[in-house]
């Protein structure tokens, strides 16, 4: 039962990286810093999209609109964090 929770933990780890890591490239992408005429962005940038879109899109219908910001990562990583610590309370 230990493997398995620890195996969840880095998992839900991985994917906040992957969070910030998406939220960067869109920024860089909307200052116009790289281009997603660059393949390698472009595949990079659908990649995160692809894997972080399906877990933001009910997020941001939930959510009320602030404006041009989106807090759906905010929040998603604030999800993440708080489900974390209650496997760390309830299960070490």
């Amino acid at each position: 039962m230990h493997s398995l929770l620890i195996l969840i933990d880095t998992v839900l780890d991985l994917y906040t990286w992957v969070l910030v890591i998406w939220v960067v490239l869109s920024w860089l992408i909307s200052f116009n810093v790289v281009n997603t005429h660059n393949r390698f962005v472009y595949v990079l940038s659908d990649i995160l999209y692809r894997v972080t879109e399906p877990v933001l899109r009910p997020l941001r219908r939930v959510l009320p609109n602030v404006g041009g910001l989106d807090i759906s990562p905010l929040v998603l990583v604030l999800l993440i964090f708080f489900v974390r610590n209650l496997l760390r309370e309830y299960f070490w």
